[in-house]
């Protein structure tokens, strides 16, 4: 199953139009990676306090399909993937009641933290990333099998 971050759309993520400010959109993006982290045990604590490697973004983009507004339940599904030896990316697809609202990518480099230099992931990243793709290909697979019946 892929993983699939819900959240609650508050009134500090929306601008003066009263819908979702629209850098605030990759700040939700961050917190589903973070979660989905969370979720395969990596410690975040550990991954974002002085760490011994970094995952800066070096690459963003959204596209909006439509307004997010407050008190939207939003559920931020993700897909992450390994695109070098140093580097992931994360797709990112935001629903409201099952209508897509936006989609995002982030593209993140490993870097060793006091040199700033680029290195391979660590296992764990490479375990998480396999881990994510598996998930969403079967999800993926199981859909496409329910269109055909």
């Amino acid at each position: 199953m892929p993983f699939v971050y819900h959240r609650i759309v508050r009134f500090p993520d929306t601008d003066a139009a009263g819908v979702v400010y629209f850098a605030n959109v990759l700040s939700i993006c961050h917190e589903a990676y973070e979660a989905s982290l969370g979720d395969m045990g990596i410690n975040l604590k550990e991954f974002f306090t002085h760490p011994a490697v970094a995952f800066p973004i070096v690459h963003a983009n959204v596209d909006f399909l439509r307004p997010i507004y407050c008190g939207d339940h939003l559920a931020v599904s993700l897909a992450p993937q390994k695109i070098g030896l140093e580097k992931f990316e994360i797709t990112y697809e935001m629903r409201v009641n099952e209508v897509l609202a936006a989609k995002a990518m982030t593209r993140h480099v490993c870097i060793d933290a006091s040199s700033r230099t680029k290195q391979d992931l660590p296992e764990a990243i490479i375990h998480w990333l396999d881990t994510k793709r598996r998930d969403t290909e079967e999800a993926e697979r199981r859909k496409s099998r329910e269109e055909i019946a």
